[in-house]
């Protein structure tokens, strides 16, 4: 079995998962040891790892931030690691094809909550559309395989994640990290005010990344067709309101300024779940408070200390 990505946020839940469910051959892929970008990298790993199912976590990913600096590399990374994985495990003769994609892949308008068959209706949000779009490709090719060569390969669509050891880098993170480090910050500092980019009237869903993990192994064990499957907790907080909220549990007290020169996103999201339960049996059991102050109790210790994480998970 081999996970890419699998020693980052979600791999490594993921990981462990796969280890309580018995499973002792996990083979995790390193940057420094295999370039997923590249096809000789990609081929070699393959012949190393021997893998009868493989999981696609790995990516270059983030917030706003990150999707408006580096479209371009969102754009050729992501799409070259998935298209090069999926190819060589079916060359290599794999069973089974695991592929993550991105609620960032739905249209901008899309209805809401987000239902798989509207996937097509419209192009994604701009800041986010390259690396969208590239995430998107795994279905198509997913789909195309599975026609021309009946190879079984699934594709699973997650809301945004949060939880223990996510990014906490400004540069590259998502809200919910970057929200709980302005916030637990700016309280160990004595800073009377955060700043926060929009105006707050965005809705989000997220999922906690335990639950993602959980997820994407019941689909792996029960679920063997194309289709799209979303998965989410069903829950849909604004913006405003989840910075209040990790402000409120962080014990900060201050002022929250809003930047309103900054891109708000897409202005909602919330997937519909309800393919996940009937298909494979998944639903999301974290509270969403619960999985907040967990991951703020993560990171208050290291706040002074943690590392910049890399934009690169593989």
């Amino acid at each position: 079995m081999c996970v890419s990505g699998g020693a980052g946020f979600l791999g490594s839940c993921v990981v462990e998962k796969l280890e309580q469910r018995g499973c002792r051959e996990v083979f995790v892929p390193r940057h420094r040891d295999y370039d997923l970008t590249h096809e000789a990298d990609v081929q070699r790993l393959y012949a190393d790892a021997r893998p009868d199912l493989v999981i696609h976590l790995a990516a270059l990913a983030g917030g706003i931030g990150l999707n408006r600096a580096h479209p371009a590399r969102l754009f050729y990374d992501n799409l070259m690691m998935s298209t090069q994985l999926l190819h060589e495990a079916w060359r290599a003769g794999v069973a089974k094809f695991v592929a993550i994609g991105t609620v960032c892949a739905y249209p901008k308008f899309s209805p809401v909550p987000f239902k798989e068959e509207d996937l097509w209706n419209g192009y994604p949000e701009e800041t986010n559309a390259p690396y969208g779009l590239a995430k998107k490709m795994q279905l198509v090719q997913s789909q195309a395989y599975r026609q021309e060569y009946g190879y079984n390969s699934i594709y699973l669509l997650p809301v945004n994640l949060y939880g223990p050891r996510d990014k906490f880098d400004p540069a590259s993170s998502h809200v919910i990290p970057a929200l709980i480090k302005k916030c637990v910050d700016a309280r160990q500092r004595g800073d009377k005010e955060i700043e926060v980019w929009g105006d707050g009237s965005p809705t989000r869903e997220f999922l906690y990344v335990e639950d993602a993990a959980e997820g994407i192994l019941l689909a792996s064990e029960r679920y063997d067709r194309s289709e799209p499957v979303n998965l989410g907790s069903a829950f849909e907080i604004s913006i405003k309101d989840l910075v209040e909220t990790i402000a409120r549990l962080a014990d900060f007290e201050g002022r929250i300024v809003w930047d309103t020169s900054k891109p708000n996103g897409q202005p909602r999201r919330k997937l519909d779940v309800s393919r996940a339960k009937a298909l494979f049996g998944f639903e999301s059991t974290m509270p969403f408070e619960d999985g907040l102050q967990r991951t703020i109790e993560w990171y208050r210790p290291r706040a002074r200390d943690i590392a910049v994480a890399p934009t690169r998970v593989i």
